[in-house]
């Protein structure tokens, strides 16, 4: 089946709008309102948690360029991507974008020395993996088929690990 041509532009204009609204609320404006609702913010306690944060953002870039370039579209529901995703971080794990969102504020956590971000990401994690059981998973079965099926046979939930052989109709992301 022929994929409708999408212009480069609108599609890095695309990802970063829903990187700005959706990851930028949940991974940044969300955890500084917690930080500051009783007064001006903490200063950093723990700096080497910077590579942390930024190892998270490497992933979710990377998440968002291979949806981008192999899959385009965008992480967004209203955005999804076109083709079936199994190549970059989606090869070792299937849910990598939310993986990089728990690192992120976990990091954020660990860099203000606060509980209540660590308590957040993790209500964040129960979300996303409550989002994915209920929502995510039966409509990616639905919408891909065979292909998705061999895939999440293959390629764990939460736990990276080296890939095993996998039917992908996009073997080497074309």
């Amino acid at each position: 089946m022929a994929l409708p041509v999408v212009s480069p532009v609108s599609l890095a204009l695309r990802n970063i709008l829903f990187t700005i609204v959706v990851p930028g609320a949940g991974g940044a404006y969300v955890p500084w309102l917690i930080l500051t609702r009783h007064g001006p913010g903490p200063a950093p306690a723990a700096w080497y948690a910077a590579p942390v944060i930024v190892i998270g953002i490497g992933l979710y870039a990377w998440c968002v360029w291979v949806f981008a370039v192999v899959g385009r579209g965008t992480p967004g529901l209203w955005d999804a991507p076109r083709r079936f995703v199994a190549v970059g971080p989606y090869r070792w794990v299937r849910n990598p974008i939310y993986i990089a969102a728990a690192i992120v504020v976990s990091g954020e956590a660990w860099l203000f020395g606060s509980l209540a971000v660590l308590e957040y990401a993790a209500g964040l994690a129960v979300a996303c993996h409550l989002f994915v059981i209920a929502y995510e998973e039966p409509h990616l079965a639905a919408r891909f088929g065979e292909p998705y099926e061999t895939y999440r046979r293959a390629v764990n939930r939460w736990i990276p690990h080296l890939p095993r052989a996998c039917s992908s109709p996009y073997p080497s992301g074309s």
